[in-house]
């Protein structure tokens, strides 16, 4: 203000010191529009200075409106959309804090060209910068705070997929075993017989020298494989029909159906093939 002063008073006596003759009045006006003038311009001046610490202010608040965007959502991270949440804001919080920054060195450099030396504008633009680095730091500390909790999710992430890895190859073997299994329990169920005449049985190799599959050079394809826990009945379509193979008497029962002809009917189906898998059997 004192400049300011000083600047009036010159303008003042450089007027009044003119070689141009004027009246009384016309100096008096012309003093009056200079005064007017150093006015308006300082106004000017101030106006702009105080429009761009509004602009300031304006993004401390909405800087602080995002941390506690950021804050909310970082409470409960769970999913990638609240992830994504919080990097747009804090993308948007750099943005601002930088675009902040350049405003105080505008209006630093506004004080500055004006010669504006009051204490208490200085004072007020101390107080912008004071909470500009006061957030600034805070966004530090909140972008830590982010990072740590990305790299936790990411360790997570980590040990979920050598979970869910472990868990694949546990279930794999699961099946294999479970696969194999049922193979042998297959196998363990699985049976084989065939019917035939006295000279059919000889001519596949079954029957030999009146023994019945007396080693393994037999045709093996000429018998008909079962399950026996499904099998339980075998026709014969033939009248006449007994076992050449061993299995317990009390196992099985050969009866006719409608038409005479022979039909096992296996009574006791582990008991009857605990002794042998083959069934033979010599018909007429």
């Amino acid at each position: 203000m004192k400049q300011t002063l000083f600047i009036i008073v010159s303008v003042l006596t450089l007027c009044a010191c003119g070689n141009k003759p004027n009246t009384g009045e016309d100096r008096m006006k012309q003093q009056r529009d200079s005064l007017q003038a150093i006015i308006d311009g300082k106004d000017n001046e101030l106006n702009d200075i105080m429009a761009t610490m509004a602009e300031i202010q304006d993004g401390i608040r909405r800087i602080s409106e995002a941390e506690g965007r950021v804050t909310i959502a970082d409470g409960s991270v769970e999913g990638s959309s609240d992830r994504a949440v919080i990097r747009d804001n804090m993308e948007y919080i750099r943005e601002a804090m930088e675009q902040n920054r350049d405003l105080i060195e505008q209006l630093k450099q506004k004080v500055r060209a004006g010669n504006h030396n009051s204490e208490k504008l200085q004072k007020m633009i101390d107080g912008l910068q004071a909470q500009i680095s006061a957030q600034a730091q805070r966004i530090q500390e909140l972008e830590a705070k982010i990072a740590d909790k990305d790299s936790t999710i990411l360790r997570q992430d980590h040990e979920i997929t050598n979970l869910n890895n472990d868990v694949n190859k546990l279930s794999a073997k699961t099946q294999e075993q479970a696969s194999a299994i049922a193979e042998q329990e297959k196998d363990l169920n699985t049976a084989w017989f065939v019917y035939g005449t006295k000279s059919e049985l000889k001519s596949e190799g079954i029957l030999k020298n009146g023994e019945v599959l007396k080693d393994a050079k037999f045709n093996k394809d000429y018998f008909t494989k079962i399950d026996i826990r499904q099998t339980k009945e075998i026709k014969t379509y033939s009248k006449s029909a007994h076992l050449l193979t061993t299995h317990p008497s009390d196992s099985y029962t050969i009866v006719k159906d409608a038409n005479g002809q022979c039909e096992l009917k296996i009574t006791n189906p582990a008991k009857f093939w605990s002794v042998s898998k083959y069934l033979v059997m010599q018909v007429k």
